[in-house]
């Protein structure tokens, strides 16, 4: 089997681009100019009114960053504010799922930098996520093909089970949100984990598999 999951809320209890974010302001890597629209795109997705191409036109703001800031920033927040709040139980299913030696990969909308640290913890090799483009070092304002938000999210899957000849039906699907109902559905045995009202409403009428994650690793986590 290939077990893929989304991360926020699914594997962490945080939105982790938010952690980044915050940080970031304070680390003054990027401007609060530059990211105003956001609290809009988050009430029109908590409306599940979604604007669905909100990751390509934030990112056409967020050009001239360098790399290795980015990179850093993702470090510090990961040790403080991710890993921290992992769930209990998605560590468990990661580590057991590797220690019969079935593939695991993320499949996120946030930016793949982000996670990077949290694709070394749980020793992950490769990723669903959205990419930044560079030049010389630098991020240009654009992203190397799509964003994974949504329908663009299981186009992308979908493209990389198929680079990988993954069959659906060997596929498990982990995922909190309505937004990933497209991958869900598409992929042979969807999980909604934590899910959200609209997300527990379709996985019970279909009979999907519903997980309930609470407890998290907290400041003790194991490197």
């Amino acid at each position: 089997m290939i077990h893929i999951f989304d991360v926020d809320h699914t594997v962490i209890s945080k939105a982790s681009a938010v952690c980044f974010i915050n940080l970031a302001l304070k680390e003054k890597i990027i401007r609060f100019s530059q990211i105003s629209r956001l609290p809009l795109d988050w009430i029109k997705y908590k409306l599940s009114r979604p604007d669905m191409d909100f990751i390509e036109n934030t990112v056409k703001k967020l050009s001239g960053i360098k790399k290795e800031e980015l990179d850093r920033v993702s470090q510090i927040c990961f040790e403080k504010y991710l890993k921290p709040n992992i769930y209990k139980g998605a560590a468990l299913l990661i580590r057991e799922a590797q220690n019969r030696g079935e593939k695991v990969i993320f499949a996120t909308s946030t930016f793949d930098f982000i996670i990077k640290p949290l694709e070394k913890y749980f020793n992950i090799q490769e990723s669903i996520a959205c990419e930044m483009e560079y030049l010389n070092g630098i991020t240009t304002g654009k992203l190397v093909g799509i964003s994974c938000f949504g329908h663009k999210k299981k186009i992308a899957a979908e493209a990389w089970m198929n680079r990988n000849n993954v069959k659906t039906q060997d596929v498990i699907f982990y995922s909190d949100s309505y937004i990933d109902i497209p991958l869900l559905e598409y992929c042979g045995n969807p999980v909604a984990v934590n899910p959200d009202g609209t997300l527990a409403g379709k996985a019970k009428k279909h009979g999907w598999k519903i997980l309930l994650f609470k407890g998290v690793l907290g400041t003790t986590a194991a490197s």
